[in-house]
């Protein structure tokens, strides 16, 4: 009984001391420097996705993550201002159809009181229009990645 209360006294106590780990280093110290690198992970790239990248790859990944985080800002502040019951004024469409009788979220894409095909159809290519004309550095002098002024959106 003596040896199984002092075995479990040691191994209570080994609980508590410092692990014995290896130095790890990272094959990746290209980015390093860039913002967004802090200890204790420095650059993080679970992925992999930089391996072998160069500052051109680096950057247009910045740019995509930046404009597709501002998208999803977007997204969740029109979800919350929709299922707080403020909507648009008026008719969605001919037939009378008013803006506020389409289900909140999901069920507004899927379901059977969804927005028609058709109107789907017309979100998809507005968000394409905006994709390929407007959420982009046209004039070419944008000063950090991500700035979208353009000339006709300056904010």
């Amino acid at each position: 009984m003596k040896l199984a209360v002092l075995a479990a006294l040691f191994g209570s106590a080994a609980a508590f001391a410092p692990a014995q780990t290896g130095k790890t280093t990272t094959a990746l110290n290209a980015f390093e420097s860039e913002l967004g690198a802090q200890p204790p992970l420095g650059f993080f790239d679970p992925l992999g996705l930089l391996d072998d990248a160069d500052q051109e790859r680096f950057d247009r990944l910045r740019y995509v993550e930046i404009k597709h985080g501002r998208i999803a800002q977007l997204a969740f502040l029109g979800n919350i201002i929709t299922r707080a019951g403020v909507h648009l004024p008026g008719n969605i469409d001919y037939a009378g159809d008013s803006f506020d009788s389409f289900p909140n979220g999901w069920a507004a894409i899927s379901g059977p009181d969804a927005i028609p095909g058709a109107g789907f159809a017309q979100i998809v290519a507005f968000i394409g229009a905006l994709e390929l004309g407007v959420m982009k550095d046209v004039t070419g002098e944008a000063e950090f990645v991500g700035d979208f002024r353009n000339g006709a959106l300056d904010f």
